[in-house]
């Protein structure tokens, strides 16, 4: 690269014209070693700084105003050993647990000096521990602490001791949360696999190396350094030990979108005839801008969590939106200086293959332009086919139901879920999934408590009384006929609450709580279910006023809410055929409690990069020609290929994360890709052109007391004739 082609001119009249990102490139370009520098040495520092002072991850999964947590408050108040977490250590021989009873109560004796370990029940020491044919029974491990605050290190001890008891027709397996914790598997190679996929349709799309790397570099940048404040903010606030997955998802895939959309643009200015400063600046003027209010509307969907009042949902909500801050800060500051680096290499080869493309009569879009066309000769029958489609994928989520996977859901190979299938063998599939019931009061009201228990259909069997240490309290601890993810267990709960324990409180005197994992899994999906109009609200109207704002068009917001809201309802569709009801070999269950708001956060924000980008670019077109038809066309067939490209990477970063051995980010990942899929290909490239040219003008409208109130804020800055799109490269 010569000297004189690499120079960067400190004064240039566009500049003045230029808008602040057109600027913010200008000082990028002009300072790109320093910045590069700058970015490098931030992120060395963040994670020194995050590996220094270690990850301080810890789930909040209370739900003030709930039965099950004022049930967990109470017994923490009166110091209930049922307060704390447990682990259930079961053994199995077939030829009956008597004579193993040597072997066990060595080992429960070396568990009992483990640390973490508050209390040990042999099974040994209560006849209902054994089941009735005398082949399986368990012992109870009381935890010191929740099972989520016990320290894996801790419970990994906890099973490799209760394991050594395991010999020749003895069976030892170990179940309970804190043992699923401790025995989770990490994501594996799932981002390794999407970036290594993204690369390889960047190359496809540039035909360089060098050019497909630097959405890449700068995707990976913004990550690390993402991860890096959070890993540091997790010591000052509640942030979940499932974010990081979830941020390197969300990361990857918006990072490399955004610096496409850019170095797209940029690629565009070169073919146009632009030199590398301006087509830098040009590029981050446009489609800088448009990554701005995108990034921004992605901000405000996943800060609208925050009205779910959830806390587990607030630190990952947090955590994801300054993924997206980074990544924009990315995309805005360091790409123009990789741009300036690589641009003398870039522009060769963006220009070799433009004069080649040229030479050989292809035109830019073309394909895009045609398709446009003929969806815009019969706009009806293509929004009615497409949208029909869509309507009947969406369907399955209408029967959606929510709740959280236990052991049940883990792989056949894991202790815990080997632990799960023998309770369930030995005591009925309701054992995994107890009730607590919990009460003040005399002994009285404790045993008319556990008679209605046992009398109450779908209720297996009822514990006797377990008072707490300071007697004041009691818990009944009841067994469902089914299992804790068996929607007969939630209606179970429900009529427990709403018809069974009130009537008892009228006879006794005395209030009830029902609570237990199983009733707080219920408690949270409820939770969800009741503030999800409200969340849908805040964030679908923030998002349509930004965009009013910017295209000052009523019908224009309307649409893309609509739209959106279509693309995630058939993503909450295919998550439920998928995993609620077990397509593609999967075990059925219900879906995750989280998935549903945080698909619809994320998506809804990533839809509308490729509606603003999409829309953005027609009415730039229409500003110029003021020809609507033909502003649809040429806006699609300047933005077809780019929205596909980042659709294609954004998919396979997601896909990638099936593969994940977490029931959570696989359906999470699921979902975001489903969405993504058929965002950029069913609605942006046939819906939304078929709206446009139904709506004709119309879209453009805005009532006269809105306009002359409404601020105008601008995405895009012309700089050339519009419609004139270069050779295809």
């Amino acid at each position: 690269m010569s000297p004189a082609r690499d120079t960067i001119a400190t004064t240039d009249p566009t500049t003045d014209r230029a808008g602040v990102f057109g600027r913010l490139a200008f000082w990028s370009q002009r300072h790109r070693r320093l910045t590069l520098l700058l970015w490098i040495l931030a992120v060395a520092v963040i994670t020194v700084g995050a590996q220094s002072a270690g990850s301080v991850y810890r789930n909040d999964f209370t739900l003030p105003g709930t039965d099950s947590q004022a049930a967990a408050d109470l017994l923490k108040q009166h110091g209930s050993a049922q307060a704390g977490g447990s682990v259930q250590i079961v053994f199995k021989d077939t030829d009956g647990l008597s004579g193993d009873r040597p072997a066990i109560e060595q080992s429960l004796d070396r568990v009992r000096g483990l640390p973490g370990v508050a209390d040990v029940r042999s099974p040994y020491a209560d006849a209902s521990a054994v089941s009735e044919d005398g082949t399986i029974g368990y012992a109870t491990v009381v935890l010191d602490a929740k099972a989520e605050d016990v320290p894996e290190q801790d419970v990994a001890r906890i099973i490799d001791t209760a394991k050594s008891a395991a010999q020749d027709g003895l069976m030892v397996e170990l179940g309970g949360d804190a043992v699923r914790g401790a025995e989770e598997e990490s994501g594996g190679g799932a981002e390794g696999a999407g970036m290594l996929a993204a690369l390889v349709v960047l190359v496809l799309l540039f035909g360089s190396v060098v050019a497909a790397a630097l959405p890449l570099v700068t995707a990976l940048f913004a990550v690390g350094g993402a991860i890096g404040l959070i890993t540091l903010a997790s010591h000052v606030f509640t942030v979940a030990d499932f974010t990081p997955p979830i941020m390197m998802l969300v990361g990857l895939g918006v990072g490399v979108d955004y610096a496409l959309l850019i170095f797209y643009r940029y690629r565009h200015e070169l073919t146009c005839g632009a030199d590398r400063q301006t087509a830098t600046r040009t590029a981050l003027d446009a489609a800088g801008r448009t990554v701005f209010f995108a990034g921004c509307t992605v901000i405000i969907a996943l800060l609208g969590l925050m009205a779910l009042g959830l806390g587990s949902l607030q630190g990952v909500a947090v955590a994801v939106a300054l993924t997206v801050l980074v990544t924009m800060a990315a995309s805005l500051t360091l790409l123009p200086a990789l741009l300036a680096l690589f641009g003398n290499r870039i522009q060769r080869h963006v220009l070799t293959r433009s004069a080649k493309a040229g030479a050989k009569g292809r035109e830019e879009g073309g394909h895009w332009r045609q398709l446009a066309s003929a969806v815009q000769r019969r706009p009806l029958p293509a929004l009615l086919a497409a949208v029909v489609a869509l309507l009947a994928l969406s369907a399955p989520a209408l029967g959606m139901r929510l709740g959280f996977a236990d052991a049940g859901n883990d792989p056949a190979s894991s202790t815990s879920r080997r632990a799960y299938d023998l309770l369930a063998e030995g005591f009925g599939a309701g054992f995994n999934g107890p009730l607590l019931v919990v009460g003040r009061g005399d002994t009285d009201a404790a045993e008319q408590l556990r008679t209605t228990l046992t009398r109450t259909e779908g209720i297996a069997a009822a514990t006797p009384p377990l008072p707490s240490t300071d007697g004041r309290v009691f818990t009944v601890i009841a067994f469902p006929t089914t299992s804790p993810q068996d929607a007969s267990t939630a209606r179970l709960v429900h009529t427990l609450r709403d018809d069974v324990l009130p009537r008892l409180a009228e006879r006794t005197g005395t209030d009830y709580l029902v609570g237990g994992p199983t009733a707080a899994a219920q408690d949270f999906a409820d939770s969800v279910s009741a503030r999800i109009p409200l969340f849908v609200a805040i964030v679908v109207g923030l998002s349509a006023l930004l965009l009013m704002l910017v295209f000052r068009s009523v019908l224009i917001p309307l649409k893309a809410a609509l739209l959106n809201l279509l693309s995630i309802a058939t993503a909450l569709g295919v998550i439920t055929l998928v995993f609620q009801h077990g397509w593609f070999g999967v075990q059925p269950g219900p879906v995750e409690a989280f998935i549903p708001v945080m698909i619809f956060a994320i998506v809804f924000g990533l839809s509308m990069d490729y509606e603003v980008f999409l829309i953005s670019r027609i009415h730039e077109e229409w500003e110029g020609t003021k020809d609507h038809s033909l502003a649809v066309r040429e806006g699609l067939a300047a933005t077809g290929k780019v929205i596909t490209a980042a659709a294609a990477i954004m998919i396979v970063v997601f896909a990638a994360f099936v593969l994940s051995p977490n029931r959570m980010l696989q359906q999470f990942g699921l979902g975001l890709a489903v969405a993504i899929f058929l965002d950029a290909v069913v609605i942006r490239c046939l819906i939304v052109p078929a709206v446009m040219q139904l709506l004709g003008t119309r879209a453009w409208w805005l009532p006269a007391p809105l306009a002359r109130h409404l601020p105008k804020v601008a995405l895009e800055r012309p700089t050339r004739q519009a419609g004139a799109l270069p050779p295809s490269a």
